[in-house]
């Protein structure tokens, strides 16, 4: 599994696209510290991106709402996208969905409204 980070506007937005499979320690770690270092450089709007990851598991959705955590308790807000049909499958059966906003692209996502 592979993270790239960027971010739009002096980090107002960063743009966490993650790739390959998201299924064990090092994995969710990396995701984890990707998005702590993140925080820690003041950004509060995330938007992670699943166009290009293979699989998920548990672990990789633990991971997700571990990061969702964080930044809700720093006033931040997670958008992710490019989901596609296996993953969203997944996400409605453990029920992050209900939790998750999920938008179609990262356009999308940079343009809605940050809840």
């Amino acid at each position: 599994m592979a993270v790239r980070t960027t971010t739009i506007n002096n980090l107002d937005i960063a743009i966490m696209e993650l790739r390959g499979a998201i299924t064990g320690y090092r994995d969710g770690n990396s995701i984890q510290k990707q998005a702590a270092d993140l925080l820690e450089q003041g950004n509060r709007k995330l938007i992670i991106d699943l166009a290009n990851v293979t699989v998920m598991n548990s672990y990789g959705i633990g991971s997700l709402l571990n990061v969702y955590a964080r930044y809700r308790s720093f006033n931040g807000h997670i958008k992710l996208c490019h989901m596609n049909r296996s993953l969203q499958n997944l996400f409605v059966m453990t029920k992050p969905i209900m939790i998750f906003d999920v938008e179609e692209s990262q356009r999308e996502a940079i343009s809605g409204v940050w809840k």
